[in-house]
Formats: structure tokens, sequence, C-alpha cells
């Protein structure tokens, strides 16, 4: 017995391995003459497949005979697992997480908030609907209503132009003149004017700048052009809002209407048509500017310096407010502002010298400002006349 079993031993462990008795994981880079090492077997754990721990899968197919080629076999996808849904509430605080609260103050329109550690409430806000409301109005409404009043204005100016043209004086240049404003009116004056040219441009610059100048000069001249406007337009919010109470203390008396203002609307002003109606010092345009620079300019101011001073004197609604107001009244003013520019130069002849060099000429200020010249020389007559009322020789 012991002779057959060991010649059929020697011949077993003399015989080449087949392909199937080979892992190509485990003896592919054997050296040679190294021992074969059989794969381990993957292990079914408990629960899975009926089958005990250690035990290696059962399966149904009959296993392929010896020496013939392994059956391809298709990678299976792994299963999708289900998305985890977002914990409602926080498991440690017992309270709704702050992704729930988000996701419900958004759909509601709502204020969306954070949690902070911190006793400012105010640095929890992350998006408030006002603040959504104020940016519809700066990127849309505001441009818009600027839009229209700054170049309507300029559109009808230039339409007045061609139909009216230029104002002149009737009856010619007379080579006498009356002081109309004096030193410290002209200065006043000057010092409201160039102020508001330079907060209206670097207010301008704010909201159309970014489309109009930006491709124009590049970014780097935007970025500064933008800068210095900035500080120029809160410092000189110190000398207009200064000028602005001077103005009003040098001739609100002269600028309270009348009924002499009506007669003056009712006939054009003397821009419709021929002749120019009686006025007082400041006609009824003139007045009419005067109370828009003055109440509508310290509007402006005020509401300027809420922005110019954040959380002084009001909350982050507030500003949003002030910031409004600031925004609409200035481009309204701006485009009245273009129109009492024009009119006190290219419009009319011998109105800028008024500002000028503060005379202006006397059949200029009798057609246009009749009243006030009979005011004008009945003051010089007193003045020149001799005590006691009696008449200078050859005096008519």
């Amino acid at each position: 017995m012991m002779r057959r079993i060991l010649p059929l031993a020697l011949l077993l462990l003399a015989a080449p391995a087949t392909a199937q008795d080979r892992s190509p994981g485990l003896s592919g880079n054997l050296p040679a003459g190294a021992p074969e090492v059989q794969a381990p077997v993957p292990e079914v754990g408990d629960g899975r497949g009926g089958q005990p721990a250690g035990q290696p899968p059962a399966t149904t197919e009959q296993a392929p005979p010896t020496g013939a080629p392994a059956p391809a076999v298709a990678p299976v996808a792994p299963a999708a697992q289900p998305a985890r849904p977002a914990p409602a509430t926080d498991a440690l605080r017992g309270e709704i997480s702050a992704e729930e609260l988000g996701l419900q103050r958004a759909l509601q329109g709502g204020r969306i908030e954070g949690r902070i550690t911190i006793p400012d409430r105010q640095a929890a806000s992350l998006i408030q609907p006002e603040g959504r409301e104020w940016r519809v109005f700066h990127n849309r409404t505001l441009a818009w209503t600027g839009g229209i009043a700054v170049l309507g204005m300029l559109g009808v100016l230039a339409l007045f132009y061609l139909v009216r043209g230029r104002i002149r004086i009737e009856s010619g240049w007379s080579g006498r003149s009356l002081l109309r404003f004096d030193l410290l009116e002209r200065a006043n004056h000057w010092m409201v004017a160039s102020s508001f040219i330079v907060l209206a441009l670097s207010g301008l610059n704010l909201t159309f700048g970014r489309y109009l100048l930006l491709p124009l000069i590049g970014p780097e001249a935007f970025t500064a052009l933008s800068h210095y406007g900035k500080l120029a337009h809160n410092f000189l919010a110190f000398p207009f809002t200064l000028g602005l109470v001077v103005m009003l203390l040098l001739w609100v008396r002269d600028n309270l209407p009348n009924r002499i203002d009506l007669a003056w609307l009712r006939a054009g002003g003397g821009f419709l048509g021929r002749g120019h109606p009686a006025a007082e010092r400041f006609n009824a345009g003139q007045k009419l500017v005067f109370w828009i620079t003055v109440l509508g300019g310290g509007l402006v101011a005020a509401s300027g310096f809420v922005l110019l001073f954040p959380f002084a004197v009001t909350d982050i609604g507030g500003m949003q407010w002030a910031q409004r107001i600031h925004g609409i009244l200035s481009v309204l003013m701006i485009a009245a502002m273009l129109g009492h520019i024009y009119i006190g130069t290219l419009g009319t002849e011998g109105a800028y010298e008024a500002m000028g060099s503060g005379r202006v000429d006397y059949n200029y200020a009798k057609e246009h400002h009749s009243l006030w010249v009979d005011e004008e020389l009945a003051k010089a007559r007193e003045t020149v006349a001799p005590p006691g009322g009696a008449r200078v020789a050859g005096a008519d």
C-alpha cells in the first residue's frame, strides 16, 4: 500500500499549477520556486445570506470544468444610497437648526439671521427684506428716475433753445448798469453753486459711473476718480450746507410769493411770446428755484449727514430711507439746477452779469424786473434829495 501512495504523491508535487490554481494578486509576481499561496475566501458576516460567519457565500451556479476559460462577469454598480435629510433640530440644544430657520424665513420673505455669542444682535442679521428692497431701489428705481430727470431736462432745454432761441434784450444794451448783487451775495452764491456741482457729479458717479465711465477710462482711473470723488462729496457737504443757511438769511424776504407772481406765471414769464411781465427783485421762476434750493437742498444735506455719520441717529432701516430721500431729491435738484444754469447763462442775454460782476444793464433790469428798478430809482432819489425836500436846481 505504501509503495503505491508514495509515487502518486511525488507525481502530484512535480505537476505544474494550472491557471485557475494561481491568484494573480498573490502568485503572479512570485519568484521562481516560491510556494503558491491560495487567496483568502471572503467571509460573510452574520445576517448576510442566512449563513454563519466565516463561511463562503453559497451559489447555485456550476463551477466551470478544469481548463475552461473563466466566464466574463459584468461589474455591478453599488446601490444608490438615499440622501440623508438635514437634521431639523439641534440635538444638543433641542432647537430648530439654523438651516431650517433660514429656509423658513427665506420662503416667507423675512429676515435671515445666524447665531452669535456676542451681545450685539445686529451682527446676527444676514439678509433682511428691507435690504432687498433697498437694493432694487438703488439699482433700478434711482437709476431710472435719475436718467429720466436729467436726460429729460437736457432734452427739453435743447428743444426750447432750438424753438425759442436766446431771449435778447429787446431795447438793446443801454450802457448804464445797476448793482443787483453785492460781494457777499455773489460769494455765497458761488460757494453753494461750486459745491453743488462737485456734489452732483460725484453723486451721479455712484449711480452711473460703473456703466458710463468705467468702460471708458478703465478700472484703475475709475477707482482713483471714485475715491477722490467720495472724499470731495463728504467734505463739500459742509460749505454747501453753510451756504444754504446764509442764502436763506439774505434772500428769504425777497422770495416770499405774492399776487405779482401769479400774473407773471399766467404771462409765461416772458419765455412765451413777446413782452415781459412785471416782476420784483426775484420773479416767480427765480423764487421757485430759491425754494427748491433751500428746502430741497436742506433735505438732501440732512439725509446726507445721516449717511455720513452711520448709526449716529438711526438704525439700518432709517439709513436706507435716508439714502432713498437723498438719492431721489438729489437727481430732481440736478434737473432743476440745469434749467437754472441754462436761463442764467445761454438762455437769457444779460443775465450772467448779475452773478458775474454784480451789475446788470439798465434795459435788462427794466425788462425783466421792472418793479425792482422802480424801487431802486426811488431809493436813489431819496438818497440824493437834499434835507427838507427842497428841489435841486435843474431837477425834474
